[in-house]
């Protein structure tokens, strides 16, 4: 056979094996994006996570970060306890305030 007999066939083919590939590559692609989007890890070649990796400096990184997330709870809750204090007193007219004062004063005699 020779090569000018091919081309032809090349010539229908090739078209169709260009949009396959173009169609496999996109699919790829938009698997990628959104594994990344939606937060699942990424595998390598032989299934291993790539992303995010879990490393020991990681997860010694997420429990101090979630210990310091509790302990400025815990501050932004005593901060509002002292806030409604503070708003309380500066709301009430004096006189209930000079009376709340007097009436602590007499229980501490």
């Amino acid at each position: 056979m020779n090569v000018a007999q091919f081309i032809p066939v090349i010539a229908a083919i090739g078209p169709i094996f260009a949009i396959i590939s173009v169609a496999g590559v996109m699919g790829w692609v938009i698997t990628t994006w959104m594994r990344i989007r939606h937060g699942y890890p990424l595998d390598g070649q032989w299934g291993q996570a790539i992303y995010p990796k879990t490393d020991q400096e990681s997860v010694e990184r997420i429990r101090l970060l979630s210990q310091e997330n509790g302990q400025l709870r815990a501050e932004i809750g005593s901060i509002k306890d002292r806030l409604a204090n503070v708003e309380r007193i500066v709301t009430d007219g004096a006189h209930s305030l000079d009376r709340e004062i007097e009436s602590l004063r007499t229980k501490a005699n």
